[in-house]
């Protein structure tokens, strides 16, 4: 059997991870240099699948379906269109990062630690690349158990209970969606006579409105808390602040876009009458995030939290823009995916620096560090403003096109959206003055400016915080069918059931039931 380069890009980093269980565990550094040219090499084979890939055309590329247990209808079905493979490079390229950020910040049990990690970068790209919803759970679930054990082993004095929450909740959403999963199994059972778990065959199947809606719920709780959406989101804070850096960064830069990729890939095309129905409740979800997420953030004394919290308040703008049901608000949702893994993921690497520095996250702690830390000022100064969405940096297209989605579904939403940029820029600006400027405390003095192997971790992604806010075209061109396909879906919904309502008598009656699946009154 030949094995195709998107599956290549799924297994090989277990591939990579196999010759780690026959080093040695004492030889830290062997350990890390050989898992950073793994991840390296995992991120170039991921850069490959752009050179063949078609840019402007709708439907998935690099389709390959292996039997994996043809009796119940599951195939090693996978395949990726834009949305997926601009997900994928982000999760190579931050996990190669997050190697390259450990070296110091690991100082026990490093074997397992790397292992941990490969096992994690599988698990990530098989979720955006699973065309089988059987696949699509299992690594779903594959990437929760290493980011369990990341943030229980390797995280800080809280460690335990952050891990043990994060578990409780994401295996209440998985129950929920493997719940989900086999109820639309058998229904397209018995309406087909076809027991199948191919995401493309379902996505055919016209669920009854009553039924759509129970199963869009059970799919919408489990991407909810994954994204989280307030109020599933009380376990995000204490994961990220226990967990290590790279954990952090992976955590805020991958698992939690599944969430909305899991909404914008399984949620709104198998449910799209659904979906409608519930897009008020959820916008205001979305709105109800943004403000708290900027309070929150507003009045933390520890600077990891801060971050944190400001992840709730840049999900809750993604959010938005995917409820908007148009081209704008999906467009930004889905760039702001990549700005925000991008800007929160070189946040979270240099609070761990100042971490590894220091030994605490306290605001008040710091101060003054542009004069002993010149050039890490200058980066943390950029990395701050692109996260707040200053005109010229990745961060302001993204909530630029979320902004228009909104004023063109609702501008009552789109006021308050306004409101949580306004605070943003107060918390992190008020942050970075306390952190970066005032005067100098006597413990900061001796504070080494960014090293080398620091400066590697975070130049990449500058490059990209520039790159995107100048020329995004190439990012929209991307994602842009995928979003189309969406959009027109969505659409092509409302339009049926407003042509529905034009018509009257037995006719209309009868046409209003098979379309929405409502039962005669």
């Amino acid at each position: 059997m030949k094995l195709d380069l998107l599956s290549l890009v799924i297994i090989f980093p277990i591939i990579g991870a196999i010759p780690v269980f026959f080093m040695s565990p004492k030889n830290k550094k062997v350990l890390f240099d050989y898992t950073l040219l793994m991840t390296l090499v995992e991120f170039l084979l991921s850069l490959f699948l752009l050179k063949g890939f078609k840019f402007g055309l709708y439907g998935f590329q690099y389709e390959h379906v292996y039997k994996w247990i043809p009796s119940i209808g599951a195939s090693f079905h996978v395949g990726i269109d834009g949305m997926s493979l601009i997900l994928i490079l982000l999760t190579t390229f931050l996990t190669a990062l997050g190697i390259l950020s450990s070296y110091n910040y690991i100082t026990h049990k490093a074997k397992e630690y790397v292992i941990v990690m490969l096992l994690m970068e599988t698990g990530m790209i098989g979720v955006f690349a699973s065309l089988d919803l059987l696949l699509f759970y299992l690594f779903w679930e594959l990437m929760l158990i290493p980011m369990y054990f990341l943030i229980g082993i390797w995280g800080h004095e809280r460690r335990v209970y952050a891990a043990f929450k994060f578990v409780i909740y994401t295996m209440a959403g998985s129950a929920l969606l493997i719940t989900g999963i086999l109820v639309l199994y058998f229904y397209n059972h018995s309406v087909t006579g076809v027991y199948t778990f191919d995401l493309l065959k379902l996505y055919r199947l016209n669920v009854p409105y009553d039924l759509a809606k129970k199963l869009f719920l059970a799919f919408a709780i489990a991407f909810a808390i994954k994204v989280p959406i307030f109020p599933f989101h009380t376990w995000l804070p204490d994961a990220h602040v226990e967990a290590p850096t790279a954990g952090s960064v992976l955590l805020a830069g991958v698992l939690l876009k599944m969430g909305i990729y899991g909404f914008l890939r399984f949620a709104f095309p198998l449910f799209p009458k659904a979906a409608i129905h519930y897009a008020p409740l959820f916008m205001a979800l979305g709105i109800v995030g943004i403000i708290y997420g900027a309070f929150m953030s507003w009045v933390q004394k520890d600077l990891k939290k801060l971050v944190a919290y400001s992840s709730v308040a840049h999900l809750g703008f993604i959010v938005l823009g995917i409820f908007t049901f148009n081209m704008y608000g999906t467009q930004g949702a889905v760039i702001q995916m990549v700005n925000h893994g991008l800007s929160t993921g070189a946040l979270f690497f240099i609070v761990g620096m100042l971490y590894e520095r220091r030994h605490t996250r306290l605001i008040e702690e710091f101060g003054g560090l542009a004069k002993v830390m010149p050039v890490f000022s200058v980066i943390f100064g950029i990395v701050m403003l692109s996260s707040i969405g200053l005109p010229g940096l990745n961060g302001f297209i993204g909530e630029f096109l979320v902004m228009l989605g909104a004023f063109k579904a609702s501008k009552f939403a789109a006021y308050f959206a306004v409101v949580g940029i306004i605070f943003a820029a107060v918390y992190m600006l008020t942050m970075f003055q306390r952190v970066v400027f005032l005067k100098v405390k006597e413990k900061n003095l001796g504070l080494p400016d960014i090293s080398l192997r620091e400066f590697f971790v975070l130049a990449p992604i500058l490059l990209f915080i520039f790159w995107i806010g100048i020329y995004p075209k190439p990012y929209l061109k991307m994602t842009e069918p995928t979003s189309s396909a969406v959009i027109m879906q969505i659409k092509s919904t409302q339009n049926a059931e407003k042509e529905i309502k034009m018509l009257t008598g037995p006719v209309g009656e009868e046409i209003s039931l098979k379309i929405t699946g409502r039962k005669a009154r």
